[in-house]
């Protein structure tokens, strides 16, 4: 069974007094929402755990994917724990089961849980991701191993695992046997800047099982920048950085496992050199059918495919179709924007992230939320940015996304932000998202936005924090990053939390940090509202993490407790944590002000450039259960009168 517990809630569903059922589904909107990652494309049985308090029947309103499937009907049982047997249909990889209480249902029920026949086993830490990553260090070649190497402003300190693969040589290669069936391959890659800093264009060679299969097209146009903070596209500032961009594309045929993909430089593959990190290979599902309930944009004024601006005939079309209580279905193909595509209470589907995209034009082009509830799912949107530009670009996302919102199944490349979410979003769910290759945040969660999750989303390349919730003015409440895979944010943490009430980081893992950054950062910095509530980092990894800020002089640790502009007095509860192989210290607490309440069990600190644990800080804190081992420095190093009250099971400091 997935209990409740592991469930979204939004809208009015809450834990009921033993905190192991929801109730609260009397209200129209409540909602429960269930991740399963489903092994293959087809229907499975679905069992609800539930119980009513009187003899009447419950009525709710099942969802798969955002798709309605049926109304429940749930017999009464008078306060008797009970099951109802059912069917769903889900896809191959990540699904959301639904349970919503939609007009005419009357949520009289309690649930404890849902049990799907068909389901795969879940990820215990990190994303539930559709492909299966290759390191181009792990593969067969004969060009150059780089790395490992953290200095900032080296091409292997924005690697993957800090190793990557350089191929200069004519015939130069390097190659990967499928563990897995796939017809689609993203390649994370590095090639030459051109000499005014617009980047070049070039091909690099995909051989199947020996045999010529196809040329990749590559670009470096949104790579590499310069200078100083917030950086430009002028060479002459010097300090490169932001080496990699990623090429995706969708094969004509599956490949079986046992095949041997070869990445070469042929004499056409025109680039000095190609730096190759890793290989993603999936089995992309095929274009996904209308559903019901949703109108062709064909058929309201929406022309892809023919280069034309589509941001004026999807704004209407929207607007017509969510007065009309109807869903919006973008056919594949690609749909050029260049302004927001407002979301007013709208409902927009896609064909598949590799079937639909909406592309951006230079950095222009993006969603945005003007409250309602709306949901977005199936497609990619390009943002097309070369440069980090705050004050002109777009987000992918941003707004207010009302109440009870869902993001589901969306790739987001080449934007400012991905997701910069506003007060008075309340019951957003953002799910299966993959946001590459931004220019500042991954997502921000910000001013007021409230019980709000990111979950089964991988983050990678961003130019500011992965993932952040930033109360600036007023508080982020009772939100959540859960099961996420951030990798390699160029500038600032994998996860950072500035201030808010009742927050949590839980069940992630977060990997190669490079410069300013911390992989989990827990802050006052940027004047937040101060931190109330409980604030919860639970069960997350993280592997190589930690970084050097330059204008501070100061390496920051793995984790980070910083208490900044204001005090941290309000309960920071740290449990079951792995940090692997930091940078510099594996906890660090810090600075000019009070920590207290910080309570850190079940740690593992394996491998720190420093020490294992750092505090040059006031306050006081209780640490049981925390293991260092291969501290360079040391265990512990303790200044500025804080308080370290030793529980039991620690050892290494």
């Amino acid at each position: 069974m997935i209990p409740v517990a592991d469930a979204f809630r939004s809208g009015g569903a809450q834990p009921g007094q033993d905190a192991l059922a929801l109730t609260g589904f009397a209200a129209e909107g409540a909602r429960a929402v269930f991740t399963v990652a489903g092994a293959e494309e087809g229907a499975s049985g679905l069992t609800v755990h539930y119980r009513t308090q009187g003899e009447e029947t419950a009525t709710v309103t099942l969802l798969a994917n955002g798709t309605e499937v049926e109304r429940l009907a749930l017999p009464g049982t008078a306060g008797a724990w009970d099951t109802l047997e059912t069917g769903v249909p889900l896809r191959a990889g990540l699904n959301t089961v639904t349970l919503r209480t939609a007009s005419g249902d009357n949520g009289a029920f309690e649930l404890s849980g849902i049990t799907v026949a068909d389901a795969a086993p879940a990820p215990t830490r990190g994303a539930a991701l559709p492909y299966t990553a290759y390191e181009a260090e792990a593969g067969t070649t004969d060009g150059t191993v780089i790395g490992p190497d953290r200095t900032y402003l080296t091409v292997p300190s924005e690697a993957s695992g800090r190793q990557a693969v350089v191929l200069e040589e004519t015939g130069s290669h390097v190659e990967f046997e499928l563990t897995e069936p796939a017809n689609a391959l993203t390649l994370r890659h590095s090639i030459p800047d051109s000499a005014d800093g617009t980047g070049i264009d070039a091909t690099l060679s995909l051989y199947v099982n020996g045999e010529h299969h196809r040329d990749l097209e590559l670009t470096s146009r949104h790579a590499w920048v310069y200078g100083e903070y917030p950086y430009t596209n002028n060479p002459a500032e010097g300090s490169p950085h932001r080496f990699f961009d990623e090429s995706r594309v969708l094969l004509d045929e599956e490949l079986p496992a046992g095949t041997v993909l070869r990445l070469q430089k042929d004499a056409e593959d025109t680039a000095d050199s190609y730096t190759v990190d890793l290989l993603e290979a999936e089995t992309a599902p095929g274009p996904g059918t209308m559903p019901d309930g949703f109108v062709d944009a064909t058929e309201r004024g929406v022309t892809p495919d023919d280069g034309s601006d589509d941001t004026a005939a999807l704004n209407e079309a929207l607007a017509q179709t969510s007065s009309e209580g109807l869903g919006l279905w973008l056919p594949p193909g690609d749909y050029h924007i260049s302004d927001h595509v407002n979301l007013t209470g709208a409902t927009l589907r896609g064909a598949g992230e590799w079937h639909t995209v909406l592309r951006g034009s230079d950095g222009l082009g993006g969603f945005f939320g003007r409250g309602g509830t709306s949901v977005v799912q199936d497609l990619t949107l390009d943002g097309g940015a070369t440069v980090r530009d705050d004050a002109g670009d777009h987000a992918a996302f941003e707004g207010d996304f009302g109440s009870g919102s869902t993001l589901q199944n969306i790739w987001i490349e080449h934007s400012k932000v991905g997701l910069w979410i506003q007060s008075p979003t309340d019951g957003l769910l953002a799910t299966g998202l993959r946001i590459r290759d931004t220019y500042a945040d991954g997502v921000n969660l910000h001013r007021g936005t409230a019980n709000t999750e990111v979950t089964h989303s991988s983050i990678r390349n961003t130019g500011d924090d992965g993932l952040a919730m930033w109360s600036e003015s007023e508080a982020v409440s009772d939100s959540a990053f859960r099961f996420n895979t951030v990798q390699v944010p160029l500038l600032a943490n994998a996860v950072g939390i500035y201030g808010g009430h009742a927050n949590g980081v839980e069940d992630n893992v977060l990997a190669d940090t490079v410069t300013s950054s911390a992989g989990i950062a827990i802050s006052t910095r940027f004047s937040p509202v101060p931190f109330s509530g409980t604030t919860s980092v639970r069960r997350n990894t993280l592997l190589r993490t930690g970084g050097y800020e330059p204008n501070w002089d100061s390496a920051f640790g793995a984790l980070w407790i910083y208490a900044d502009t204001s005090d941290i007095t309000a309960p920071v509860v740290v449990n079951d944590l792995e940090i692997v192989d930091s940078t510099y210290s594996g906890i660090l607490v810090s600075w000019q002000r009070t920590v207290t309440e910080l309570s850190v069990s079940d740690v593992e600190i394996t491998g720190t450039g420093r020490f294992g644990i750092e505090i040059n800080a006031a306050g006081s804190g209780t640490f049981s259960g925390v293991r260092v081992s291969g501290a360079a420095e040391g265990g512990l190093d303790l200044t500025g009168g804080f308080t370290v009250e030793r529980g039991e099971g620690n050892s290494g400091w």
